[in-house]
């Protein structure tokens, strides 16, 4: 897709259409009562009959337009006439581009730009309408013989003032970073099973890094991980004929003697839940349980296109979880890289034994903050929906930035209670945790275990468990956490 900011008037402007804003009451944008004017007052009278409401994320498309260099018009409700939330903001970009998926659509405007958003600026306004775009414009066509796409868009321009043109371009670098890296996301984990192995990720990976020179990749294979003692992470691998693979990227963009951010990302490629079995009506979704490893890759790609002044360590374990004469059993005892030993209560809470090592594992780089995000467990679909993902952590002042960045990002969290309380449920007879710590709370309890191989460092667990894919007739993946993790790592360049 191709991108760019103009500040010539609207009505010169050339395009397959232009896309304006019109409030509840009748009330037109500026844009719109620019075009207006241009088109002899067709948008008043579009209006005025009733053919929109002024609803957000209401649409219609005018055609055959005279006065103008552009071939249409694109009217999107904004709501009531007053500065949006920056998620209604959102609603109308997705809703004018869903609308335009049209054969015939290759080229835009977009006006939408000046409206006004709560405490937001041309900069993240204009981020948003690449992120908007691209993100519907994403379609799987990897596996499948007809490569055509709904949607045939090619260019979006911006249309911004002469004052805000500096910013509205900061925005859109911003925003393309972001967005391509959603969309690498969204390819690794779309990808089948068959297709999207440890291996795979590791060669991707490994590409990445080819073409981005400030990112060095590296792979553990299982000796060196048996040798390092990962009897945890090595443990889920077991039951398959896929090799594990332990994938580190390391981007230094920042000092030498700057302390990292380590982003650890759960990389299974396929969960059947091993002796476990999982109930097989939604078992082909289990692809998606490597969308944490998959959005690492996509957050790592963003920082290197931004060149951000950070040194940041990505960290992807990697396996699938499959039954096998050789996989963990209930009750198994594993010891950890830590030292810790780990009764196996259930073969399908495997993600956390991928984690826990490579929390570990993350110790040598001396961190300053480690963020681990994985679809780890169903509780949290059932707890939050799959509106927000869930946050917990040790330490406040790393939740609270994480929190603040997805408000910024439209890609929110909400934080649960880490509390000590919780541990007595992962108490075992046996060994010096459980894997798991019943049906109460299993969200939390997760967490918990993950916290006592995090006690080293100030850290942060994200569960995308209901964020991470949308199921059912729009099945497939969302690219989520990637505009979060961007987001912070912004913040933080920022100062």
């Amino acid at each position: 897709m191709d991108y760019s900011i103009e500040s010539a008037p609207l009505e010169k402007l050339q395009s397959d259409c232009i896309i304006v804003g019109v409030y509840q009451d009748q009330q037109l944008s500026a844009s719109a009562t620019s075009l207006n004017s241009s088109s002899q007052g067709l948008i008043a009278k579009i209006v005025s009959r009733g053919d929109i409401s002024g609803k957000n994320g209401e649409t219609v498309l005018i055609n055959a337009v005279s006065g103008i260099a552009s071939d249409r018009i694109l009217l999107v409700g904004l709501g009531e006439n007053k500065p949006l939330s920056g998620k209604d903001y959102k609603k109308a970009l997705q809703a004018a581009a869903n609308s335009l998926k049209k054969p015939y659509i290759k080229s835009v405007v977009s006006a939408l730009s000046e409206t006004p958003v709560e405490n937001r600026d041309w900069s993240w306004k204009a981020r948003q309408v690449v992120e908007a775009f691209h993100d519907v414009a994403y379609q799987f066509t990897t596996c499948k013989s007809d490569k055509t796409t709904d949607s045939m868009l090619e260019k979006i321009s911006i249309a911004a003032p002469e004052t805000q043109a500096a910013a509205a371009q900061t925005g859109l670098a911003q925003g393309r970073a972001i967005a391509e890296g959603v969309a690498l996301t969204k390819l690794l984990a779309d990808l089948p099973g068959n297709i999207c192995t440890p291996s795979y990720i590791a060669e991707q990976a490994l590409e990445l890094g080819k073409k981005h020179s400030s990112l060095a990749v590296s792979i553990l294979e299982e000796a060196e991980m048996e040798a390092l003692g990962m009897g945890a992470l090595l443990s889920v691998s077991r039951g398959s004929r896929q090799p594990a693979k332990l994938i580190t990227i390391n981007y230094q963009g920042g000092a030498k003697d700057s302390k990292p951010i380590v982003l650890i990302g759960k990389g299974l490629t396929f969960d059947a839940g091993g002796i476990s079995l999982k109930p097989a009506p939604g078992m082909d979704e289990m692809k998606y349980d490597m969308c944490g490893g998959a959005s690492v890759l996509g957050t790592l790609q963003a920082a290197a296109q931004l060149q951000l002044p950070l040194n940041i360590i990505g960290l992807v374990p990697s396996s699938e979880n499959l039954p096998d004469g050789d996989a963990n059993k209930p009750g198994d005892i594993l010891t950890s890289m830590s030292g810790l030993t780990i009764e196996v209560l259930n073969t399908d809470a495997e993600g956390r034994l991928l984690l826990c090592d490579t929390l570990t594992y993350a110790e040598r780089f001396d961190p300053e903050v480690v963020i681990d995000l994985a679809t780890l467990t169903g509780a949290c679909l059932v707890a939050l929906g799959r509106v927000p993902s869930g946050l917990l952590g040790n330490d406040d002042a790393l939740c609270n930035d994480l929190l603040a960045a997805g408000d910024v990002a439209n890609d929110t969290l909400w934080r649960l209670p880490l509390w000590e309380e919780y541990q007595e449920q992962l108490k075992s007879n046996f060994a010096d945790m459980g894997n798991v710590g019943g049906k109460d709370a299993g969200t939390i309890t997760a967490a918990c275990f993950l916290a006592r191989f995090a006690e080293k460092f100030r850290w942060a667990h994200l569960d995308i468990a209901g964020t991470a894919w949308r199921t059912g007739q729009n099945k497939g993946a969302t690219g989520r956490p990637v505009p979060l993790l961007v987001q912070y790592l912004l913040n933080r360049a920022q100062g």
